[in-house]
């Protein structure tokens, strides 16, 4: 087996919009810094995604400084930069109607930006400073407004096996944005070895399993045009990803917790302190 190495790192400062690729970031106990720290929410709380919402994919927002302001930005429209609010007026925010908590509301100028992009009313929220959430799975660990977890690690691998499989049916390959990982892996022979993964380092972050990522129908939208391209990559994966542990979703990747946080870059290499036994997956008991 050849080195394994941090191939990528990619954060998603607002969940369900643009990511930021980077050279090296530093990682907290929630995840990447910055990563999914806001999000767009409807008039009830409910929480904005690409699920229901695909033109949220190409609008890019940049953490400008050390934190104090963002510069919201898609084609076609004027950059607007707007100030961060920490603290302050708060609303109660939900999602998927299972975590039910509150968020710091932002400035209203941005609202009204991200409303005119998508066509609907949204309004933009911070976590609070006394955020916690707990994830789930065999390491739990913390997350921000993540899906349920810190990490999402892919691996190059892994989308070579599947774009193998997509081509041969007369598809076209499809990149690994569409999956918005935070970790990228380079170097392992096998596809899916991130699946077998306990215990792992690169840099000075350690990460651990919690869970295998059961996608919904995110990575059938281009992240580049924010418009669903259709039923690649589901479709592929439904032939041989199917998980029956996980109520018969699909997967590709596997969600993590951080377990020692720390500066993590590009080029690090991966130590794997720890493989998963042999036998079923014991993520899905501990939900």
């Amino acid at each position: 087996m050849s080195v394994a190495r941090v191939a990528a790192l990619t954060y998603y400062p607002v969940k369900g919009l643009a990511g930021v690729s980077v050279e090296h970031a530093e990682v907290t106990p929630t995840g990447l810094l910055h990563d999914r720290s806001f999000m767009l929410v409807e008039p009830d709380g409910t929480f904005l995604s690409q699920r229901s919402v695909p033109a949220m994919a190409p609008l890019r927002v940049t953490v400008l400084g050390d934190g104090e302001a963002l510069r919201l930005s898609a084609d076609g429209a004027g950059d607007l930069e707007v100030p961060v609010a920490y603290d302050g007026k708060r609303r109660d925010v939900s999602l998927f109607g299972k975590w039910f908590g509150a968020g710091v509301v932002q400035d209203p100028a941005a609202d009204e930006w991200f409303s005119e992009r998508i066509g609907k009313p949204a309004g933009l929220v911070r976590v609070t400073p006394e955020h916690e959430r707990p994830g789930w799975g065999v390491h739990k660990g913390q997350t921000g407004f993540g899906d349920a977890h810190a990490l999402l690690i892919t691996s190059l691998s892994s989308l070579d096996g599947l774009n193998e499989r997509i081509v041969e049916t007369g598809g076209d390959p499809i990149p690994m944005n569409r999956f918005r990982p935070n970790l990228v892996i380079s170097g392992w022979d096998e596809p899916h070895t991130e699946d077998k993964v306990l215990r792992a380092s690169a840099g000075e972050v350690e990460f651990g399993y919690a869970a295998r990522a059961i996608r919904c129908a995110v990575p059938t939208v281009n992240q580049a045009t924010g418009e669903k391209s259709g039923p690649e990559p589901t479709r592929t994966l439904a032939q041989y990803r199917r998980q029956p542990d996980y109520g018969g979703g699909v997967s590709f990747g596997m969600k993590a917790a951080v377990l020692r946080s720390g500066r993590i870059a590009v080029g690090d290499e991966i130590l794997v302190q720890e493989w998963l036994p042999q036998g079923p997956d014991p993520a899905p008991a501990s939900r």
